[in-house]
């Protein structure tokens, strides 16, 4: 399976704009600038994409293997936040809630730090990844 996306970019940095494409069509020339990245300006930026793609990528992995032990997963809802500092990722936090019923709070910490550990997207990401996870 491959999946691709298209970025072009027109300027400086400071004052270009550019705009981002899924293979999908999800993202269609949707805006991104300086400002989106690095200011309050409208628009995506690129550690806001990888925030998602960890934090969609994390909460399918959970769910299997929840699954996988036997739990029914009523809900998952995951926030990733992406610390960039001098031009680098360097963290990834998830904060997770769900609700699993029947799952002791400790088997839930092991299978939260199992799928921190093995999503692809934590996998392909060279940085501190942490977590804090809540049954609701």
């Amino acid at each position: 399976m491959k999946r691709n996306a298209t970025a072009q970019w027109q300027g400086s940095v400071k004052e270009g704009k550019g705009s981002l494409t899924t293979q999908s069509t999800t993202l269609n020339n949707t805006q991104y600038s300086f400002n989106s990245r690095f200011e309050d300006g409208v628009g995506t930026n690129p550690e806001e994409l990888v925030a998602a793609a960890h934090a969609g990528c994390f909460t399918m992995q959970l769910s299997a293997f929840l699954t996988e032990d036997g739990f029914t997963v009523e809900n998952i809802q995951t926030k990733c936040e992406i610390n960039l500092v001098t031009g680098s990722i360097v963290s990834s936090h998830l904060t997770v809630e769900a609700k699993i019923p029947g799952i002791s709070k400790e088997d839930f910490q092991a299978l939260v730090t199992k799928a921190e550990k093995n999503c692809p997207i934590s996998k392909l990401l060279n940085t501190e990844i942490t977590s804090t996870a809540t049954l609701v």
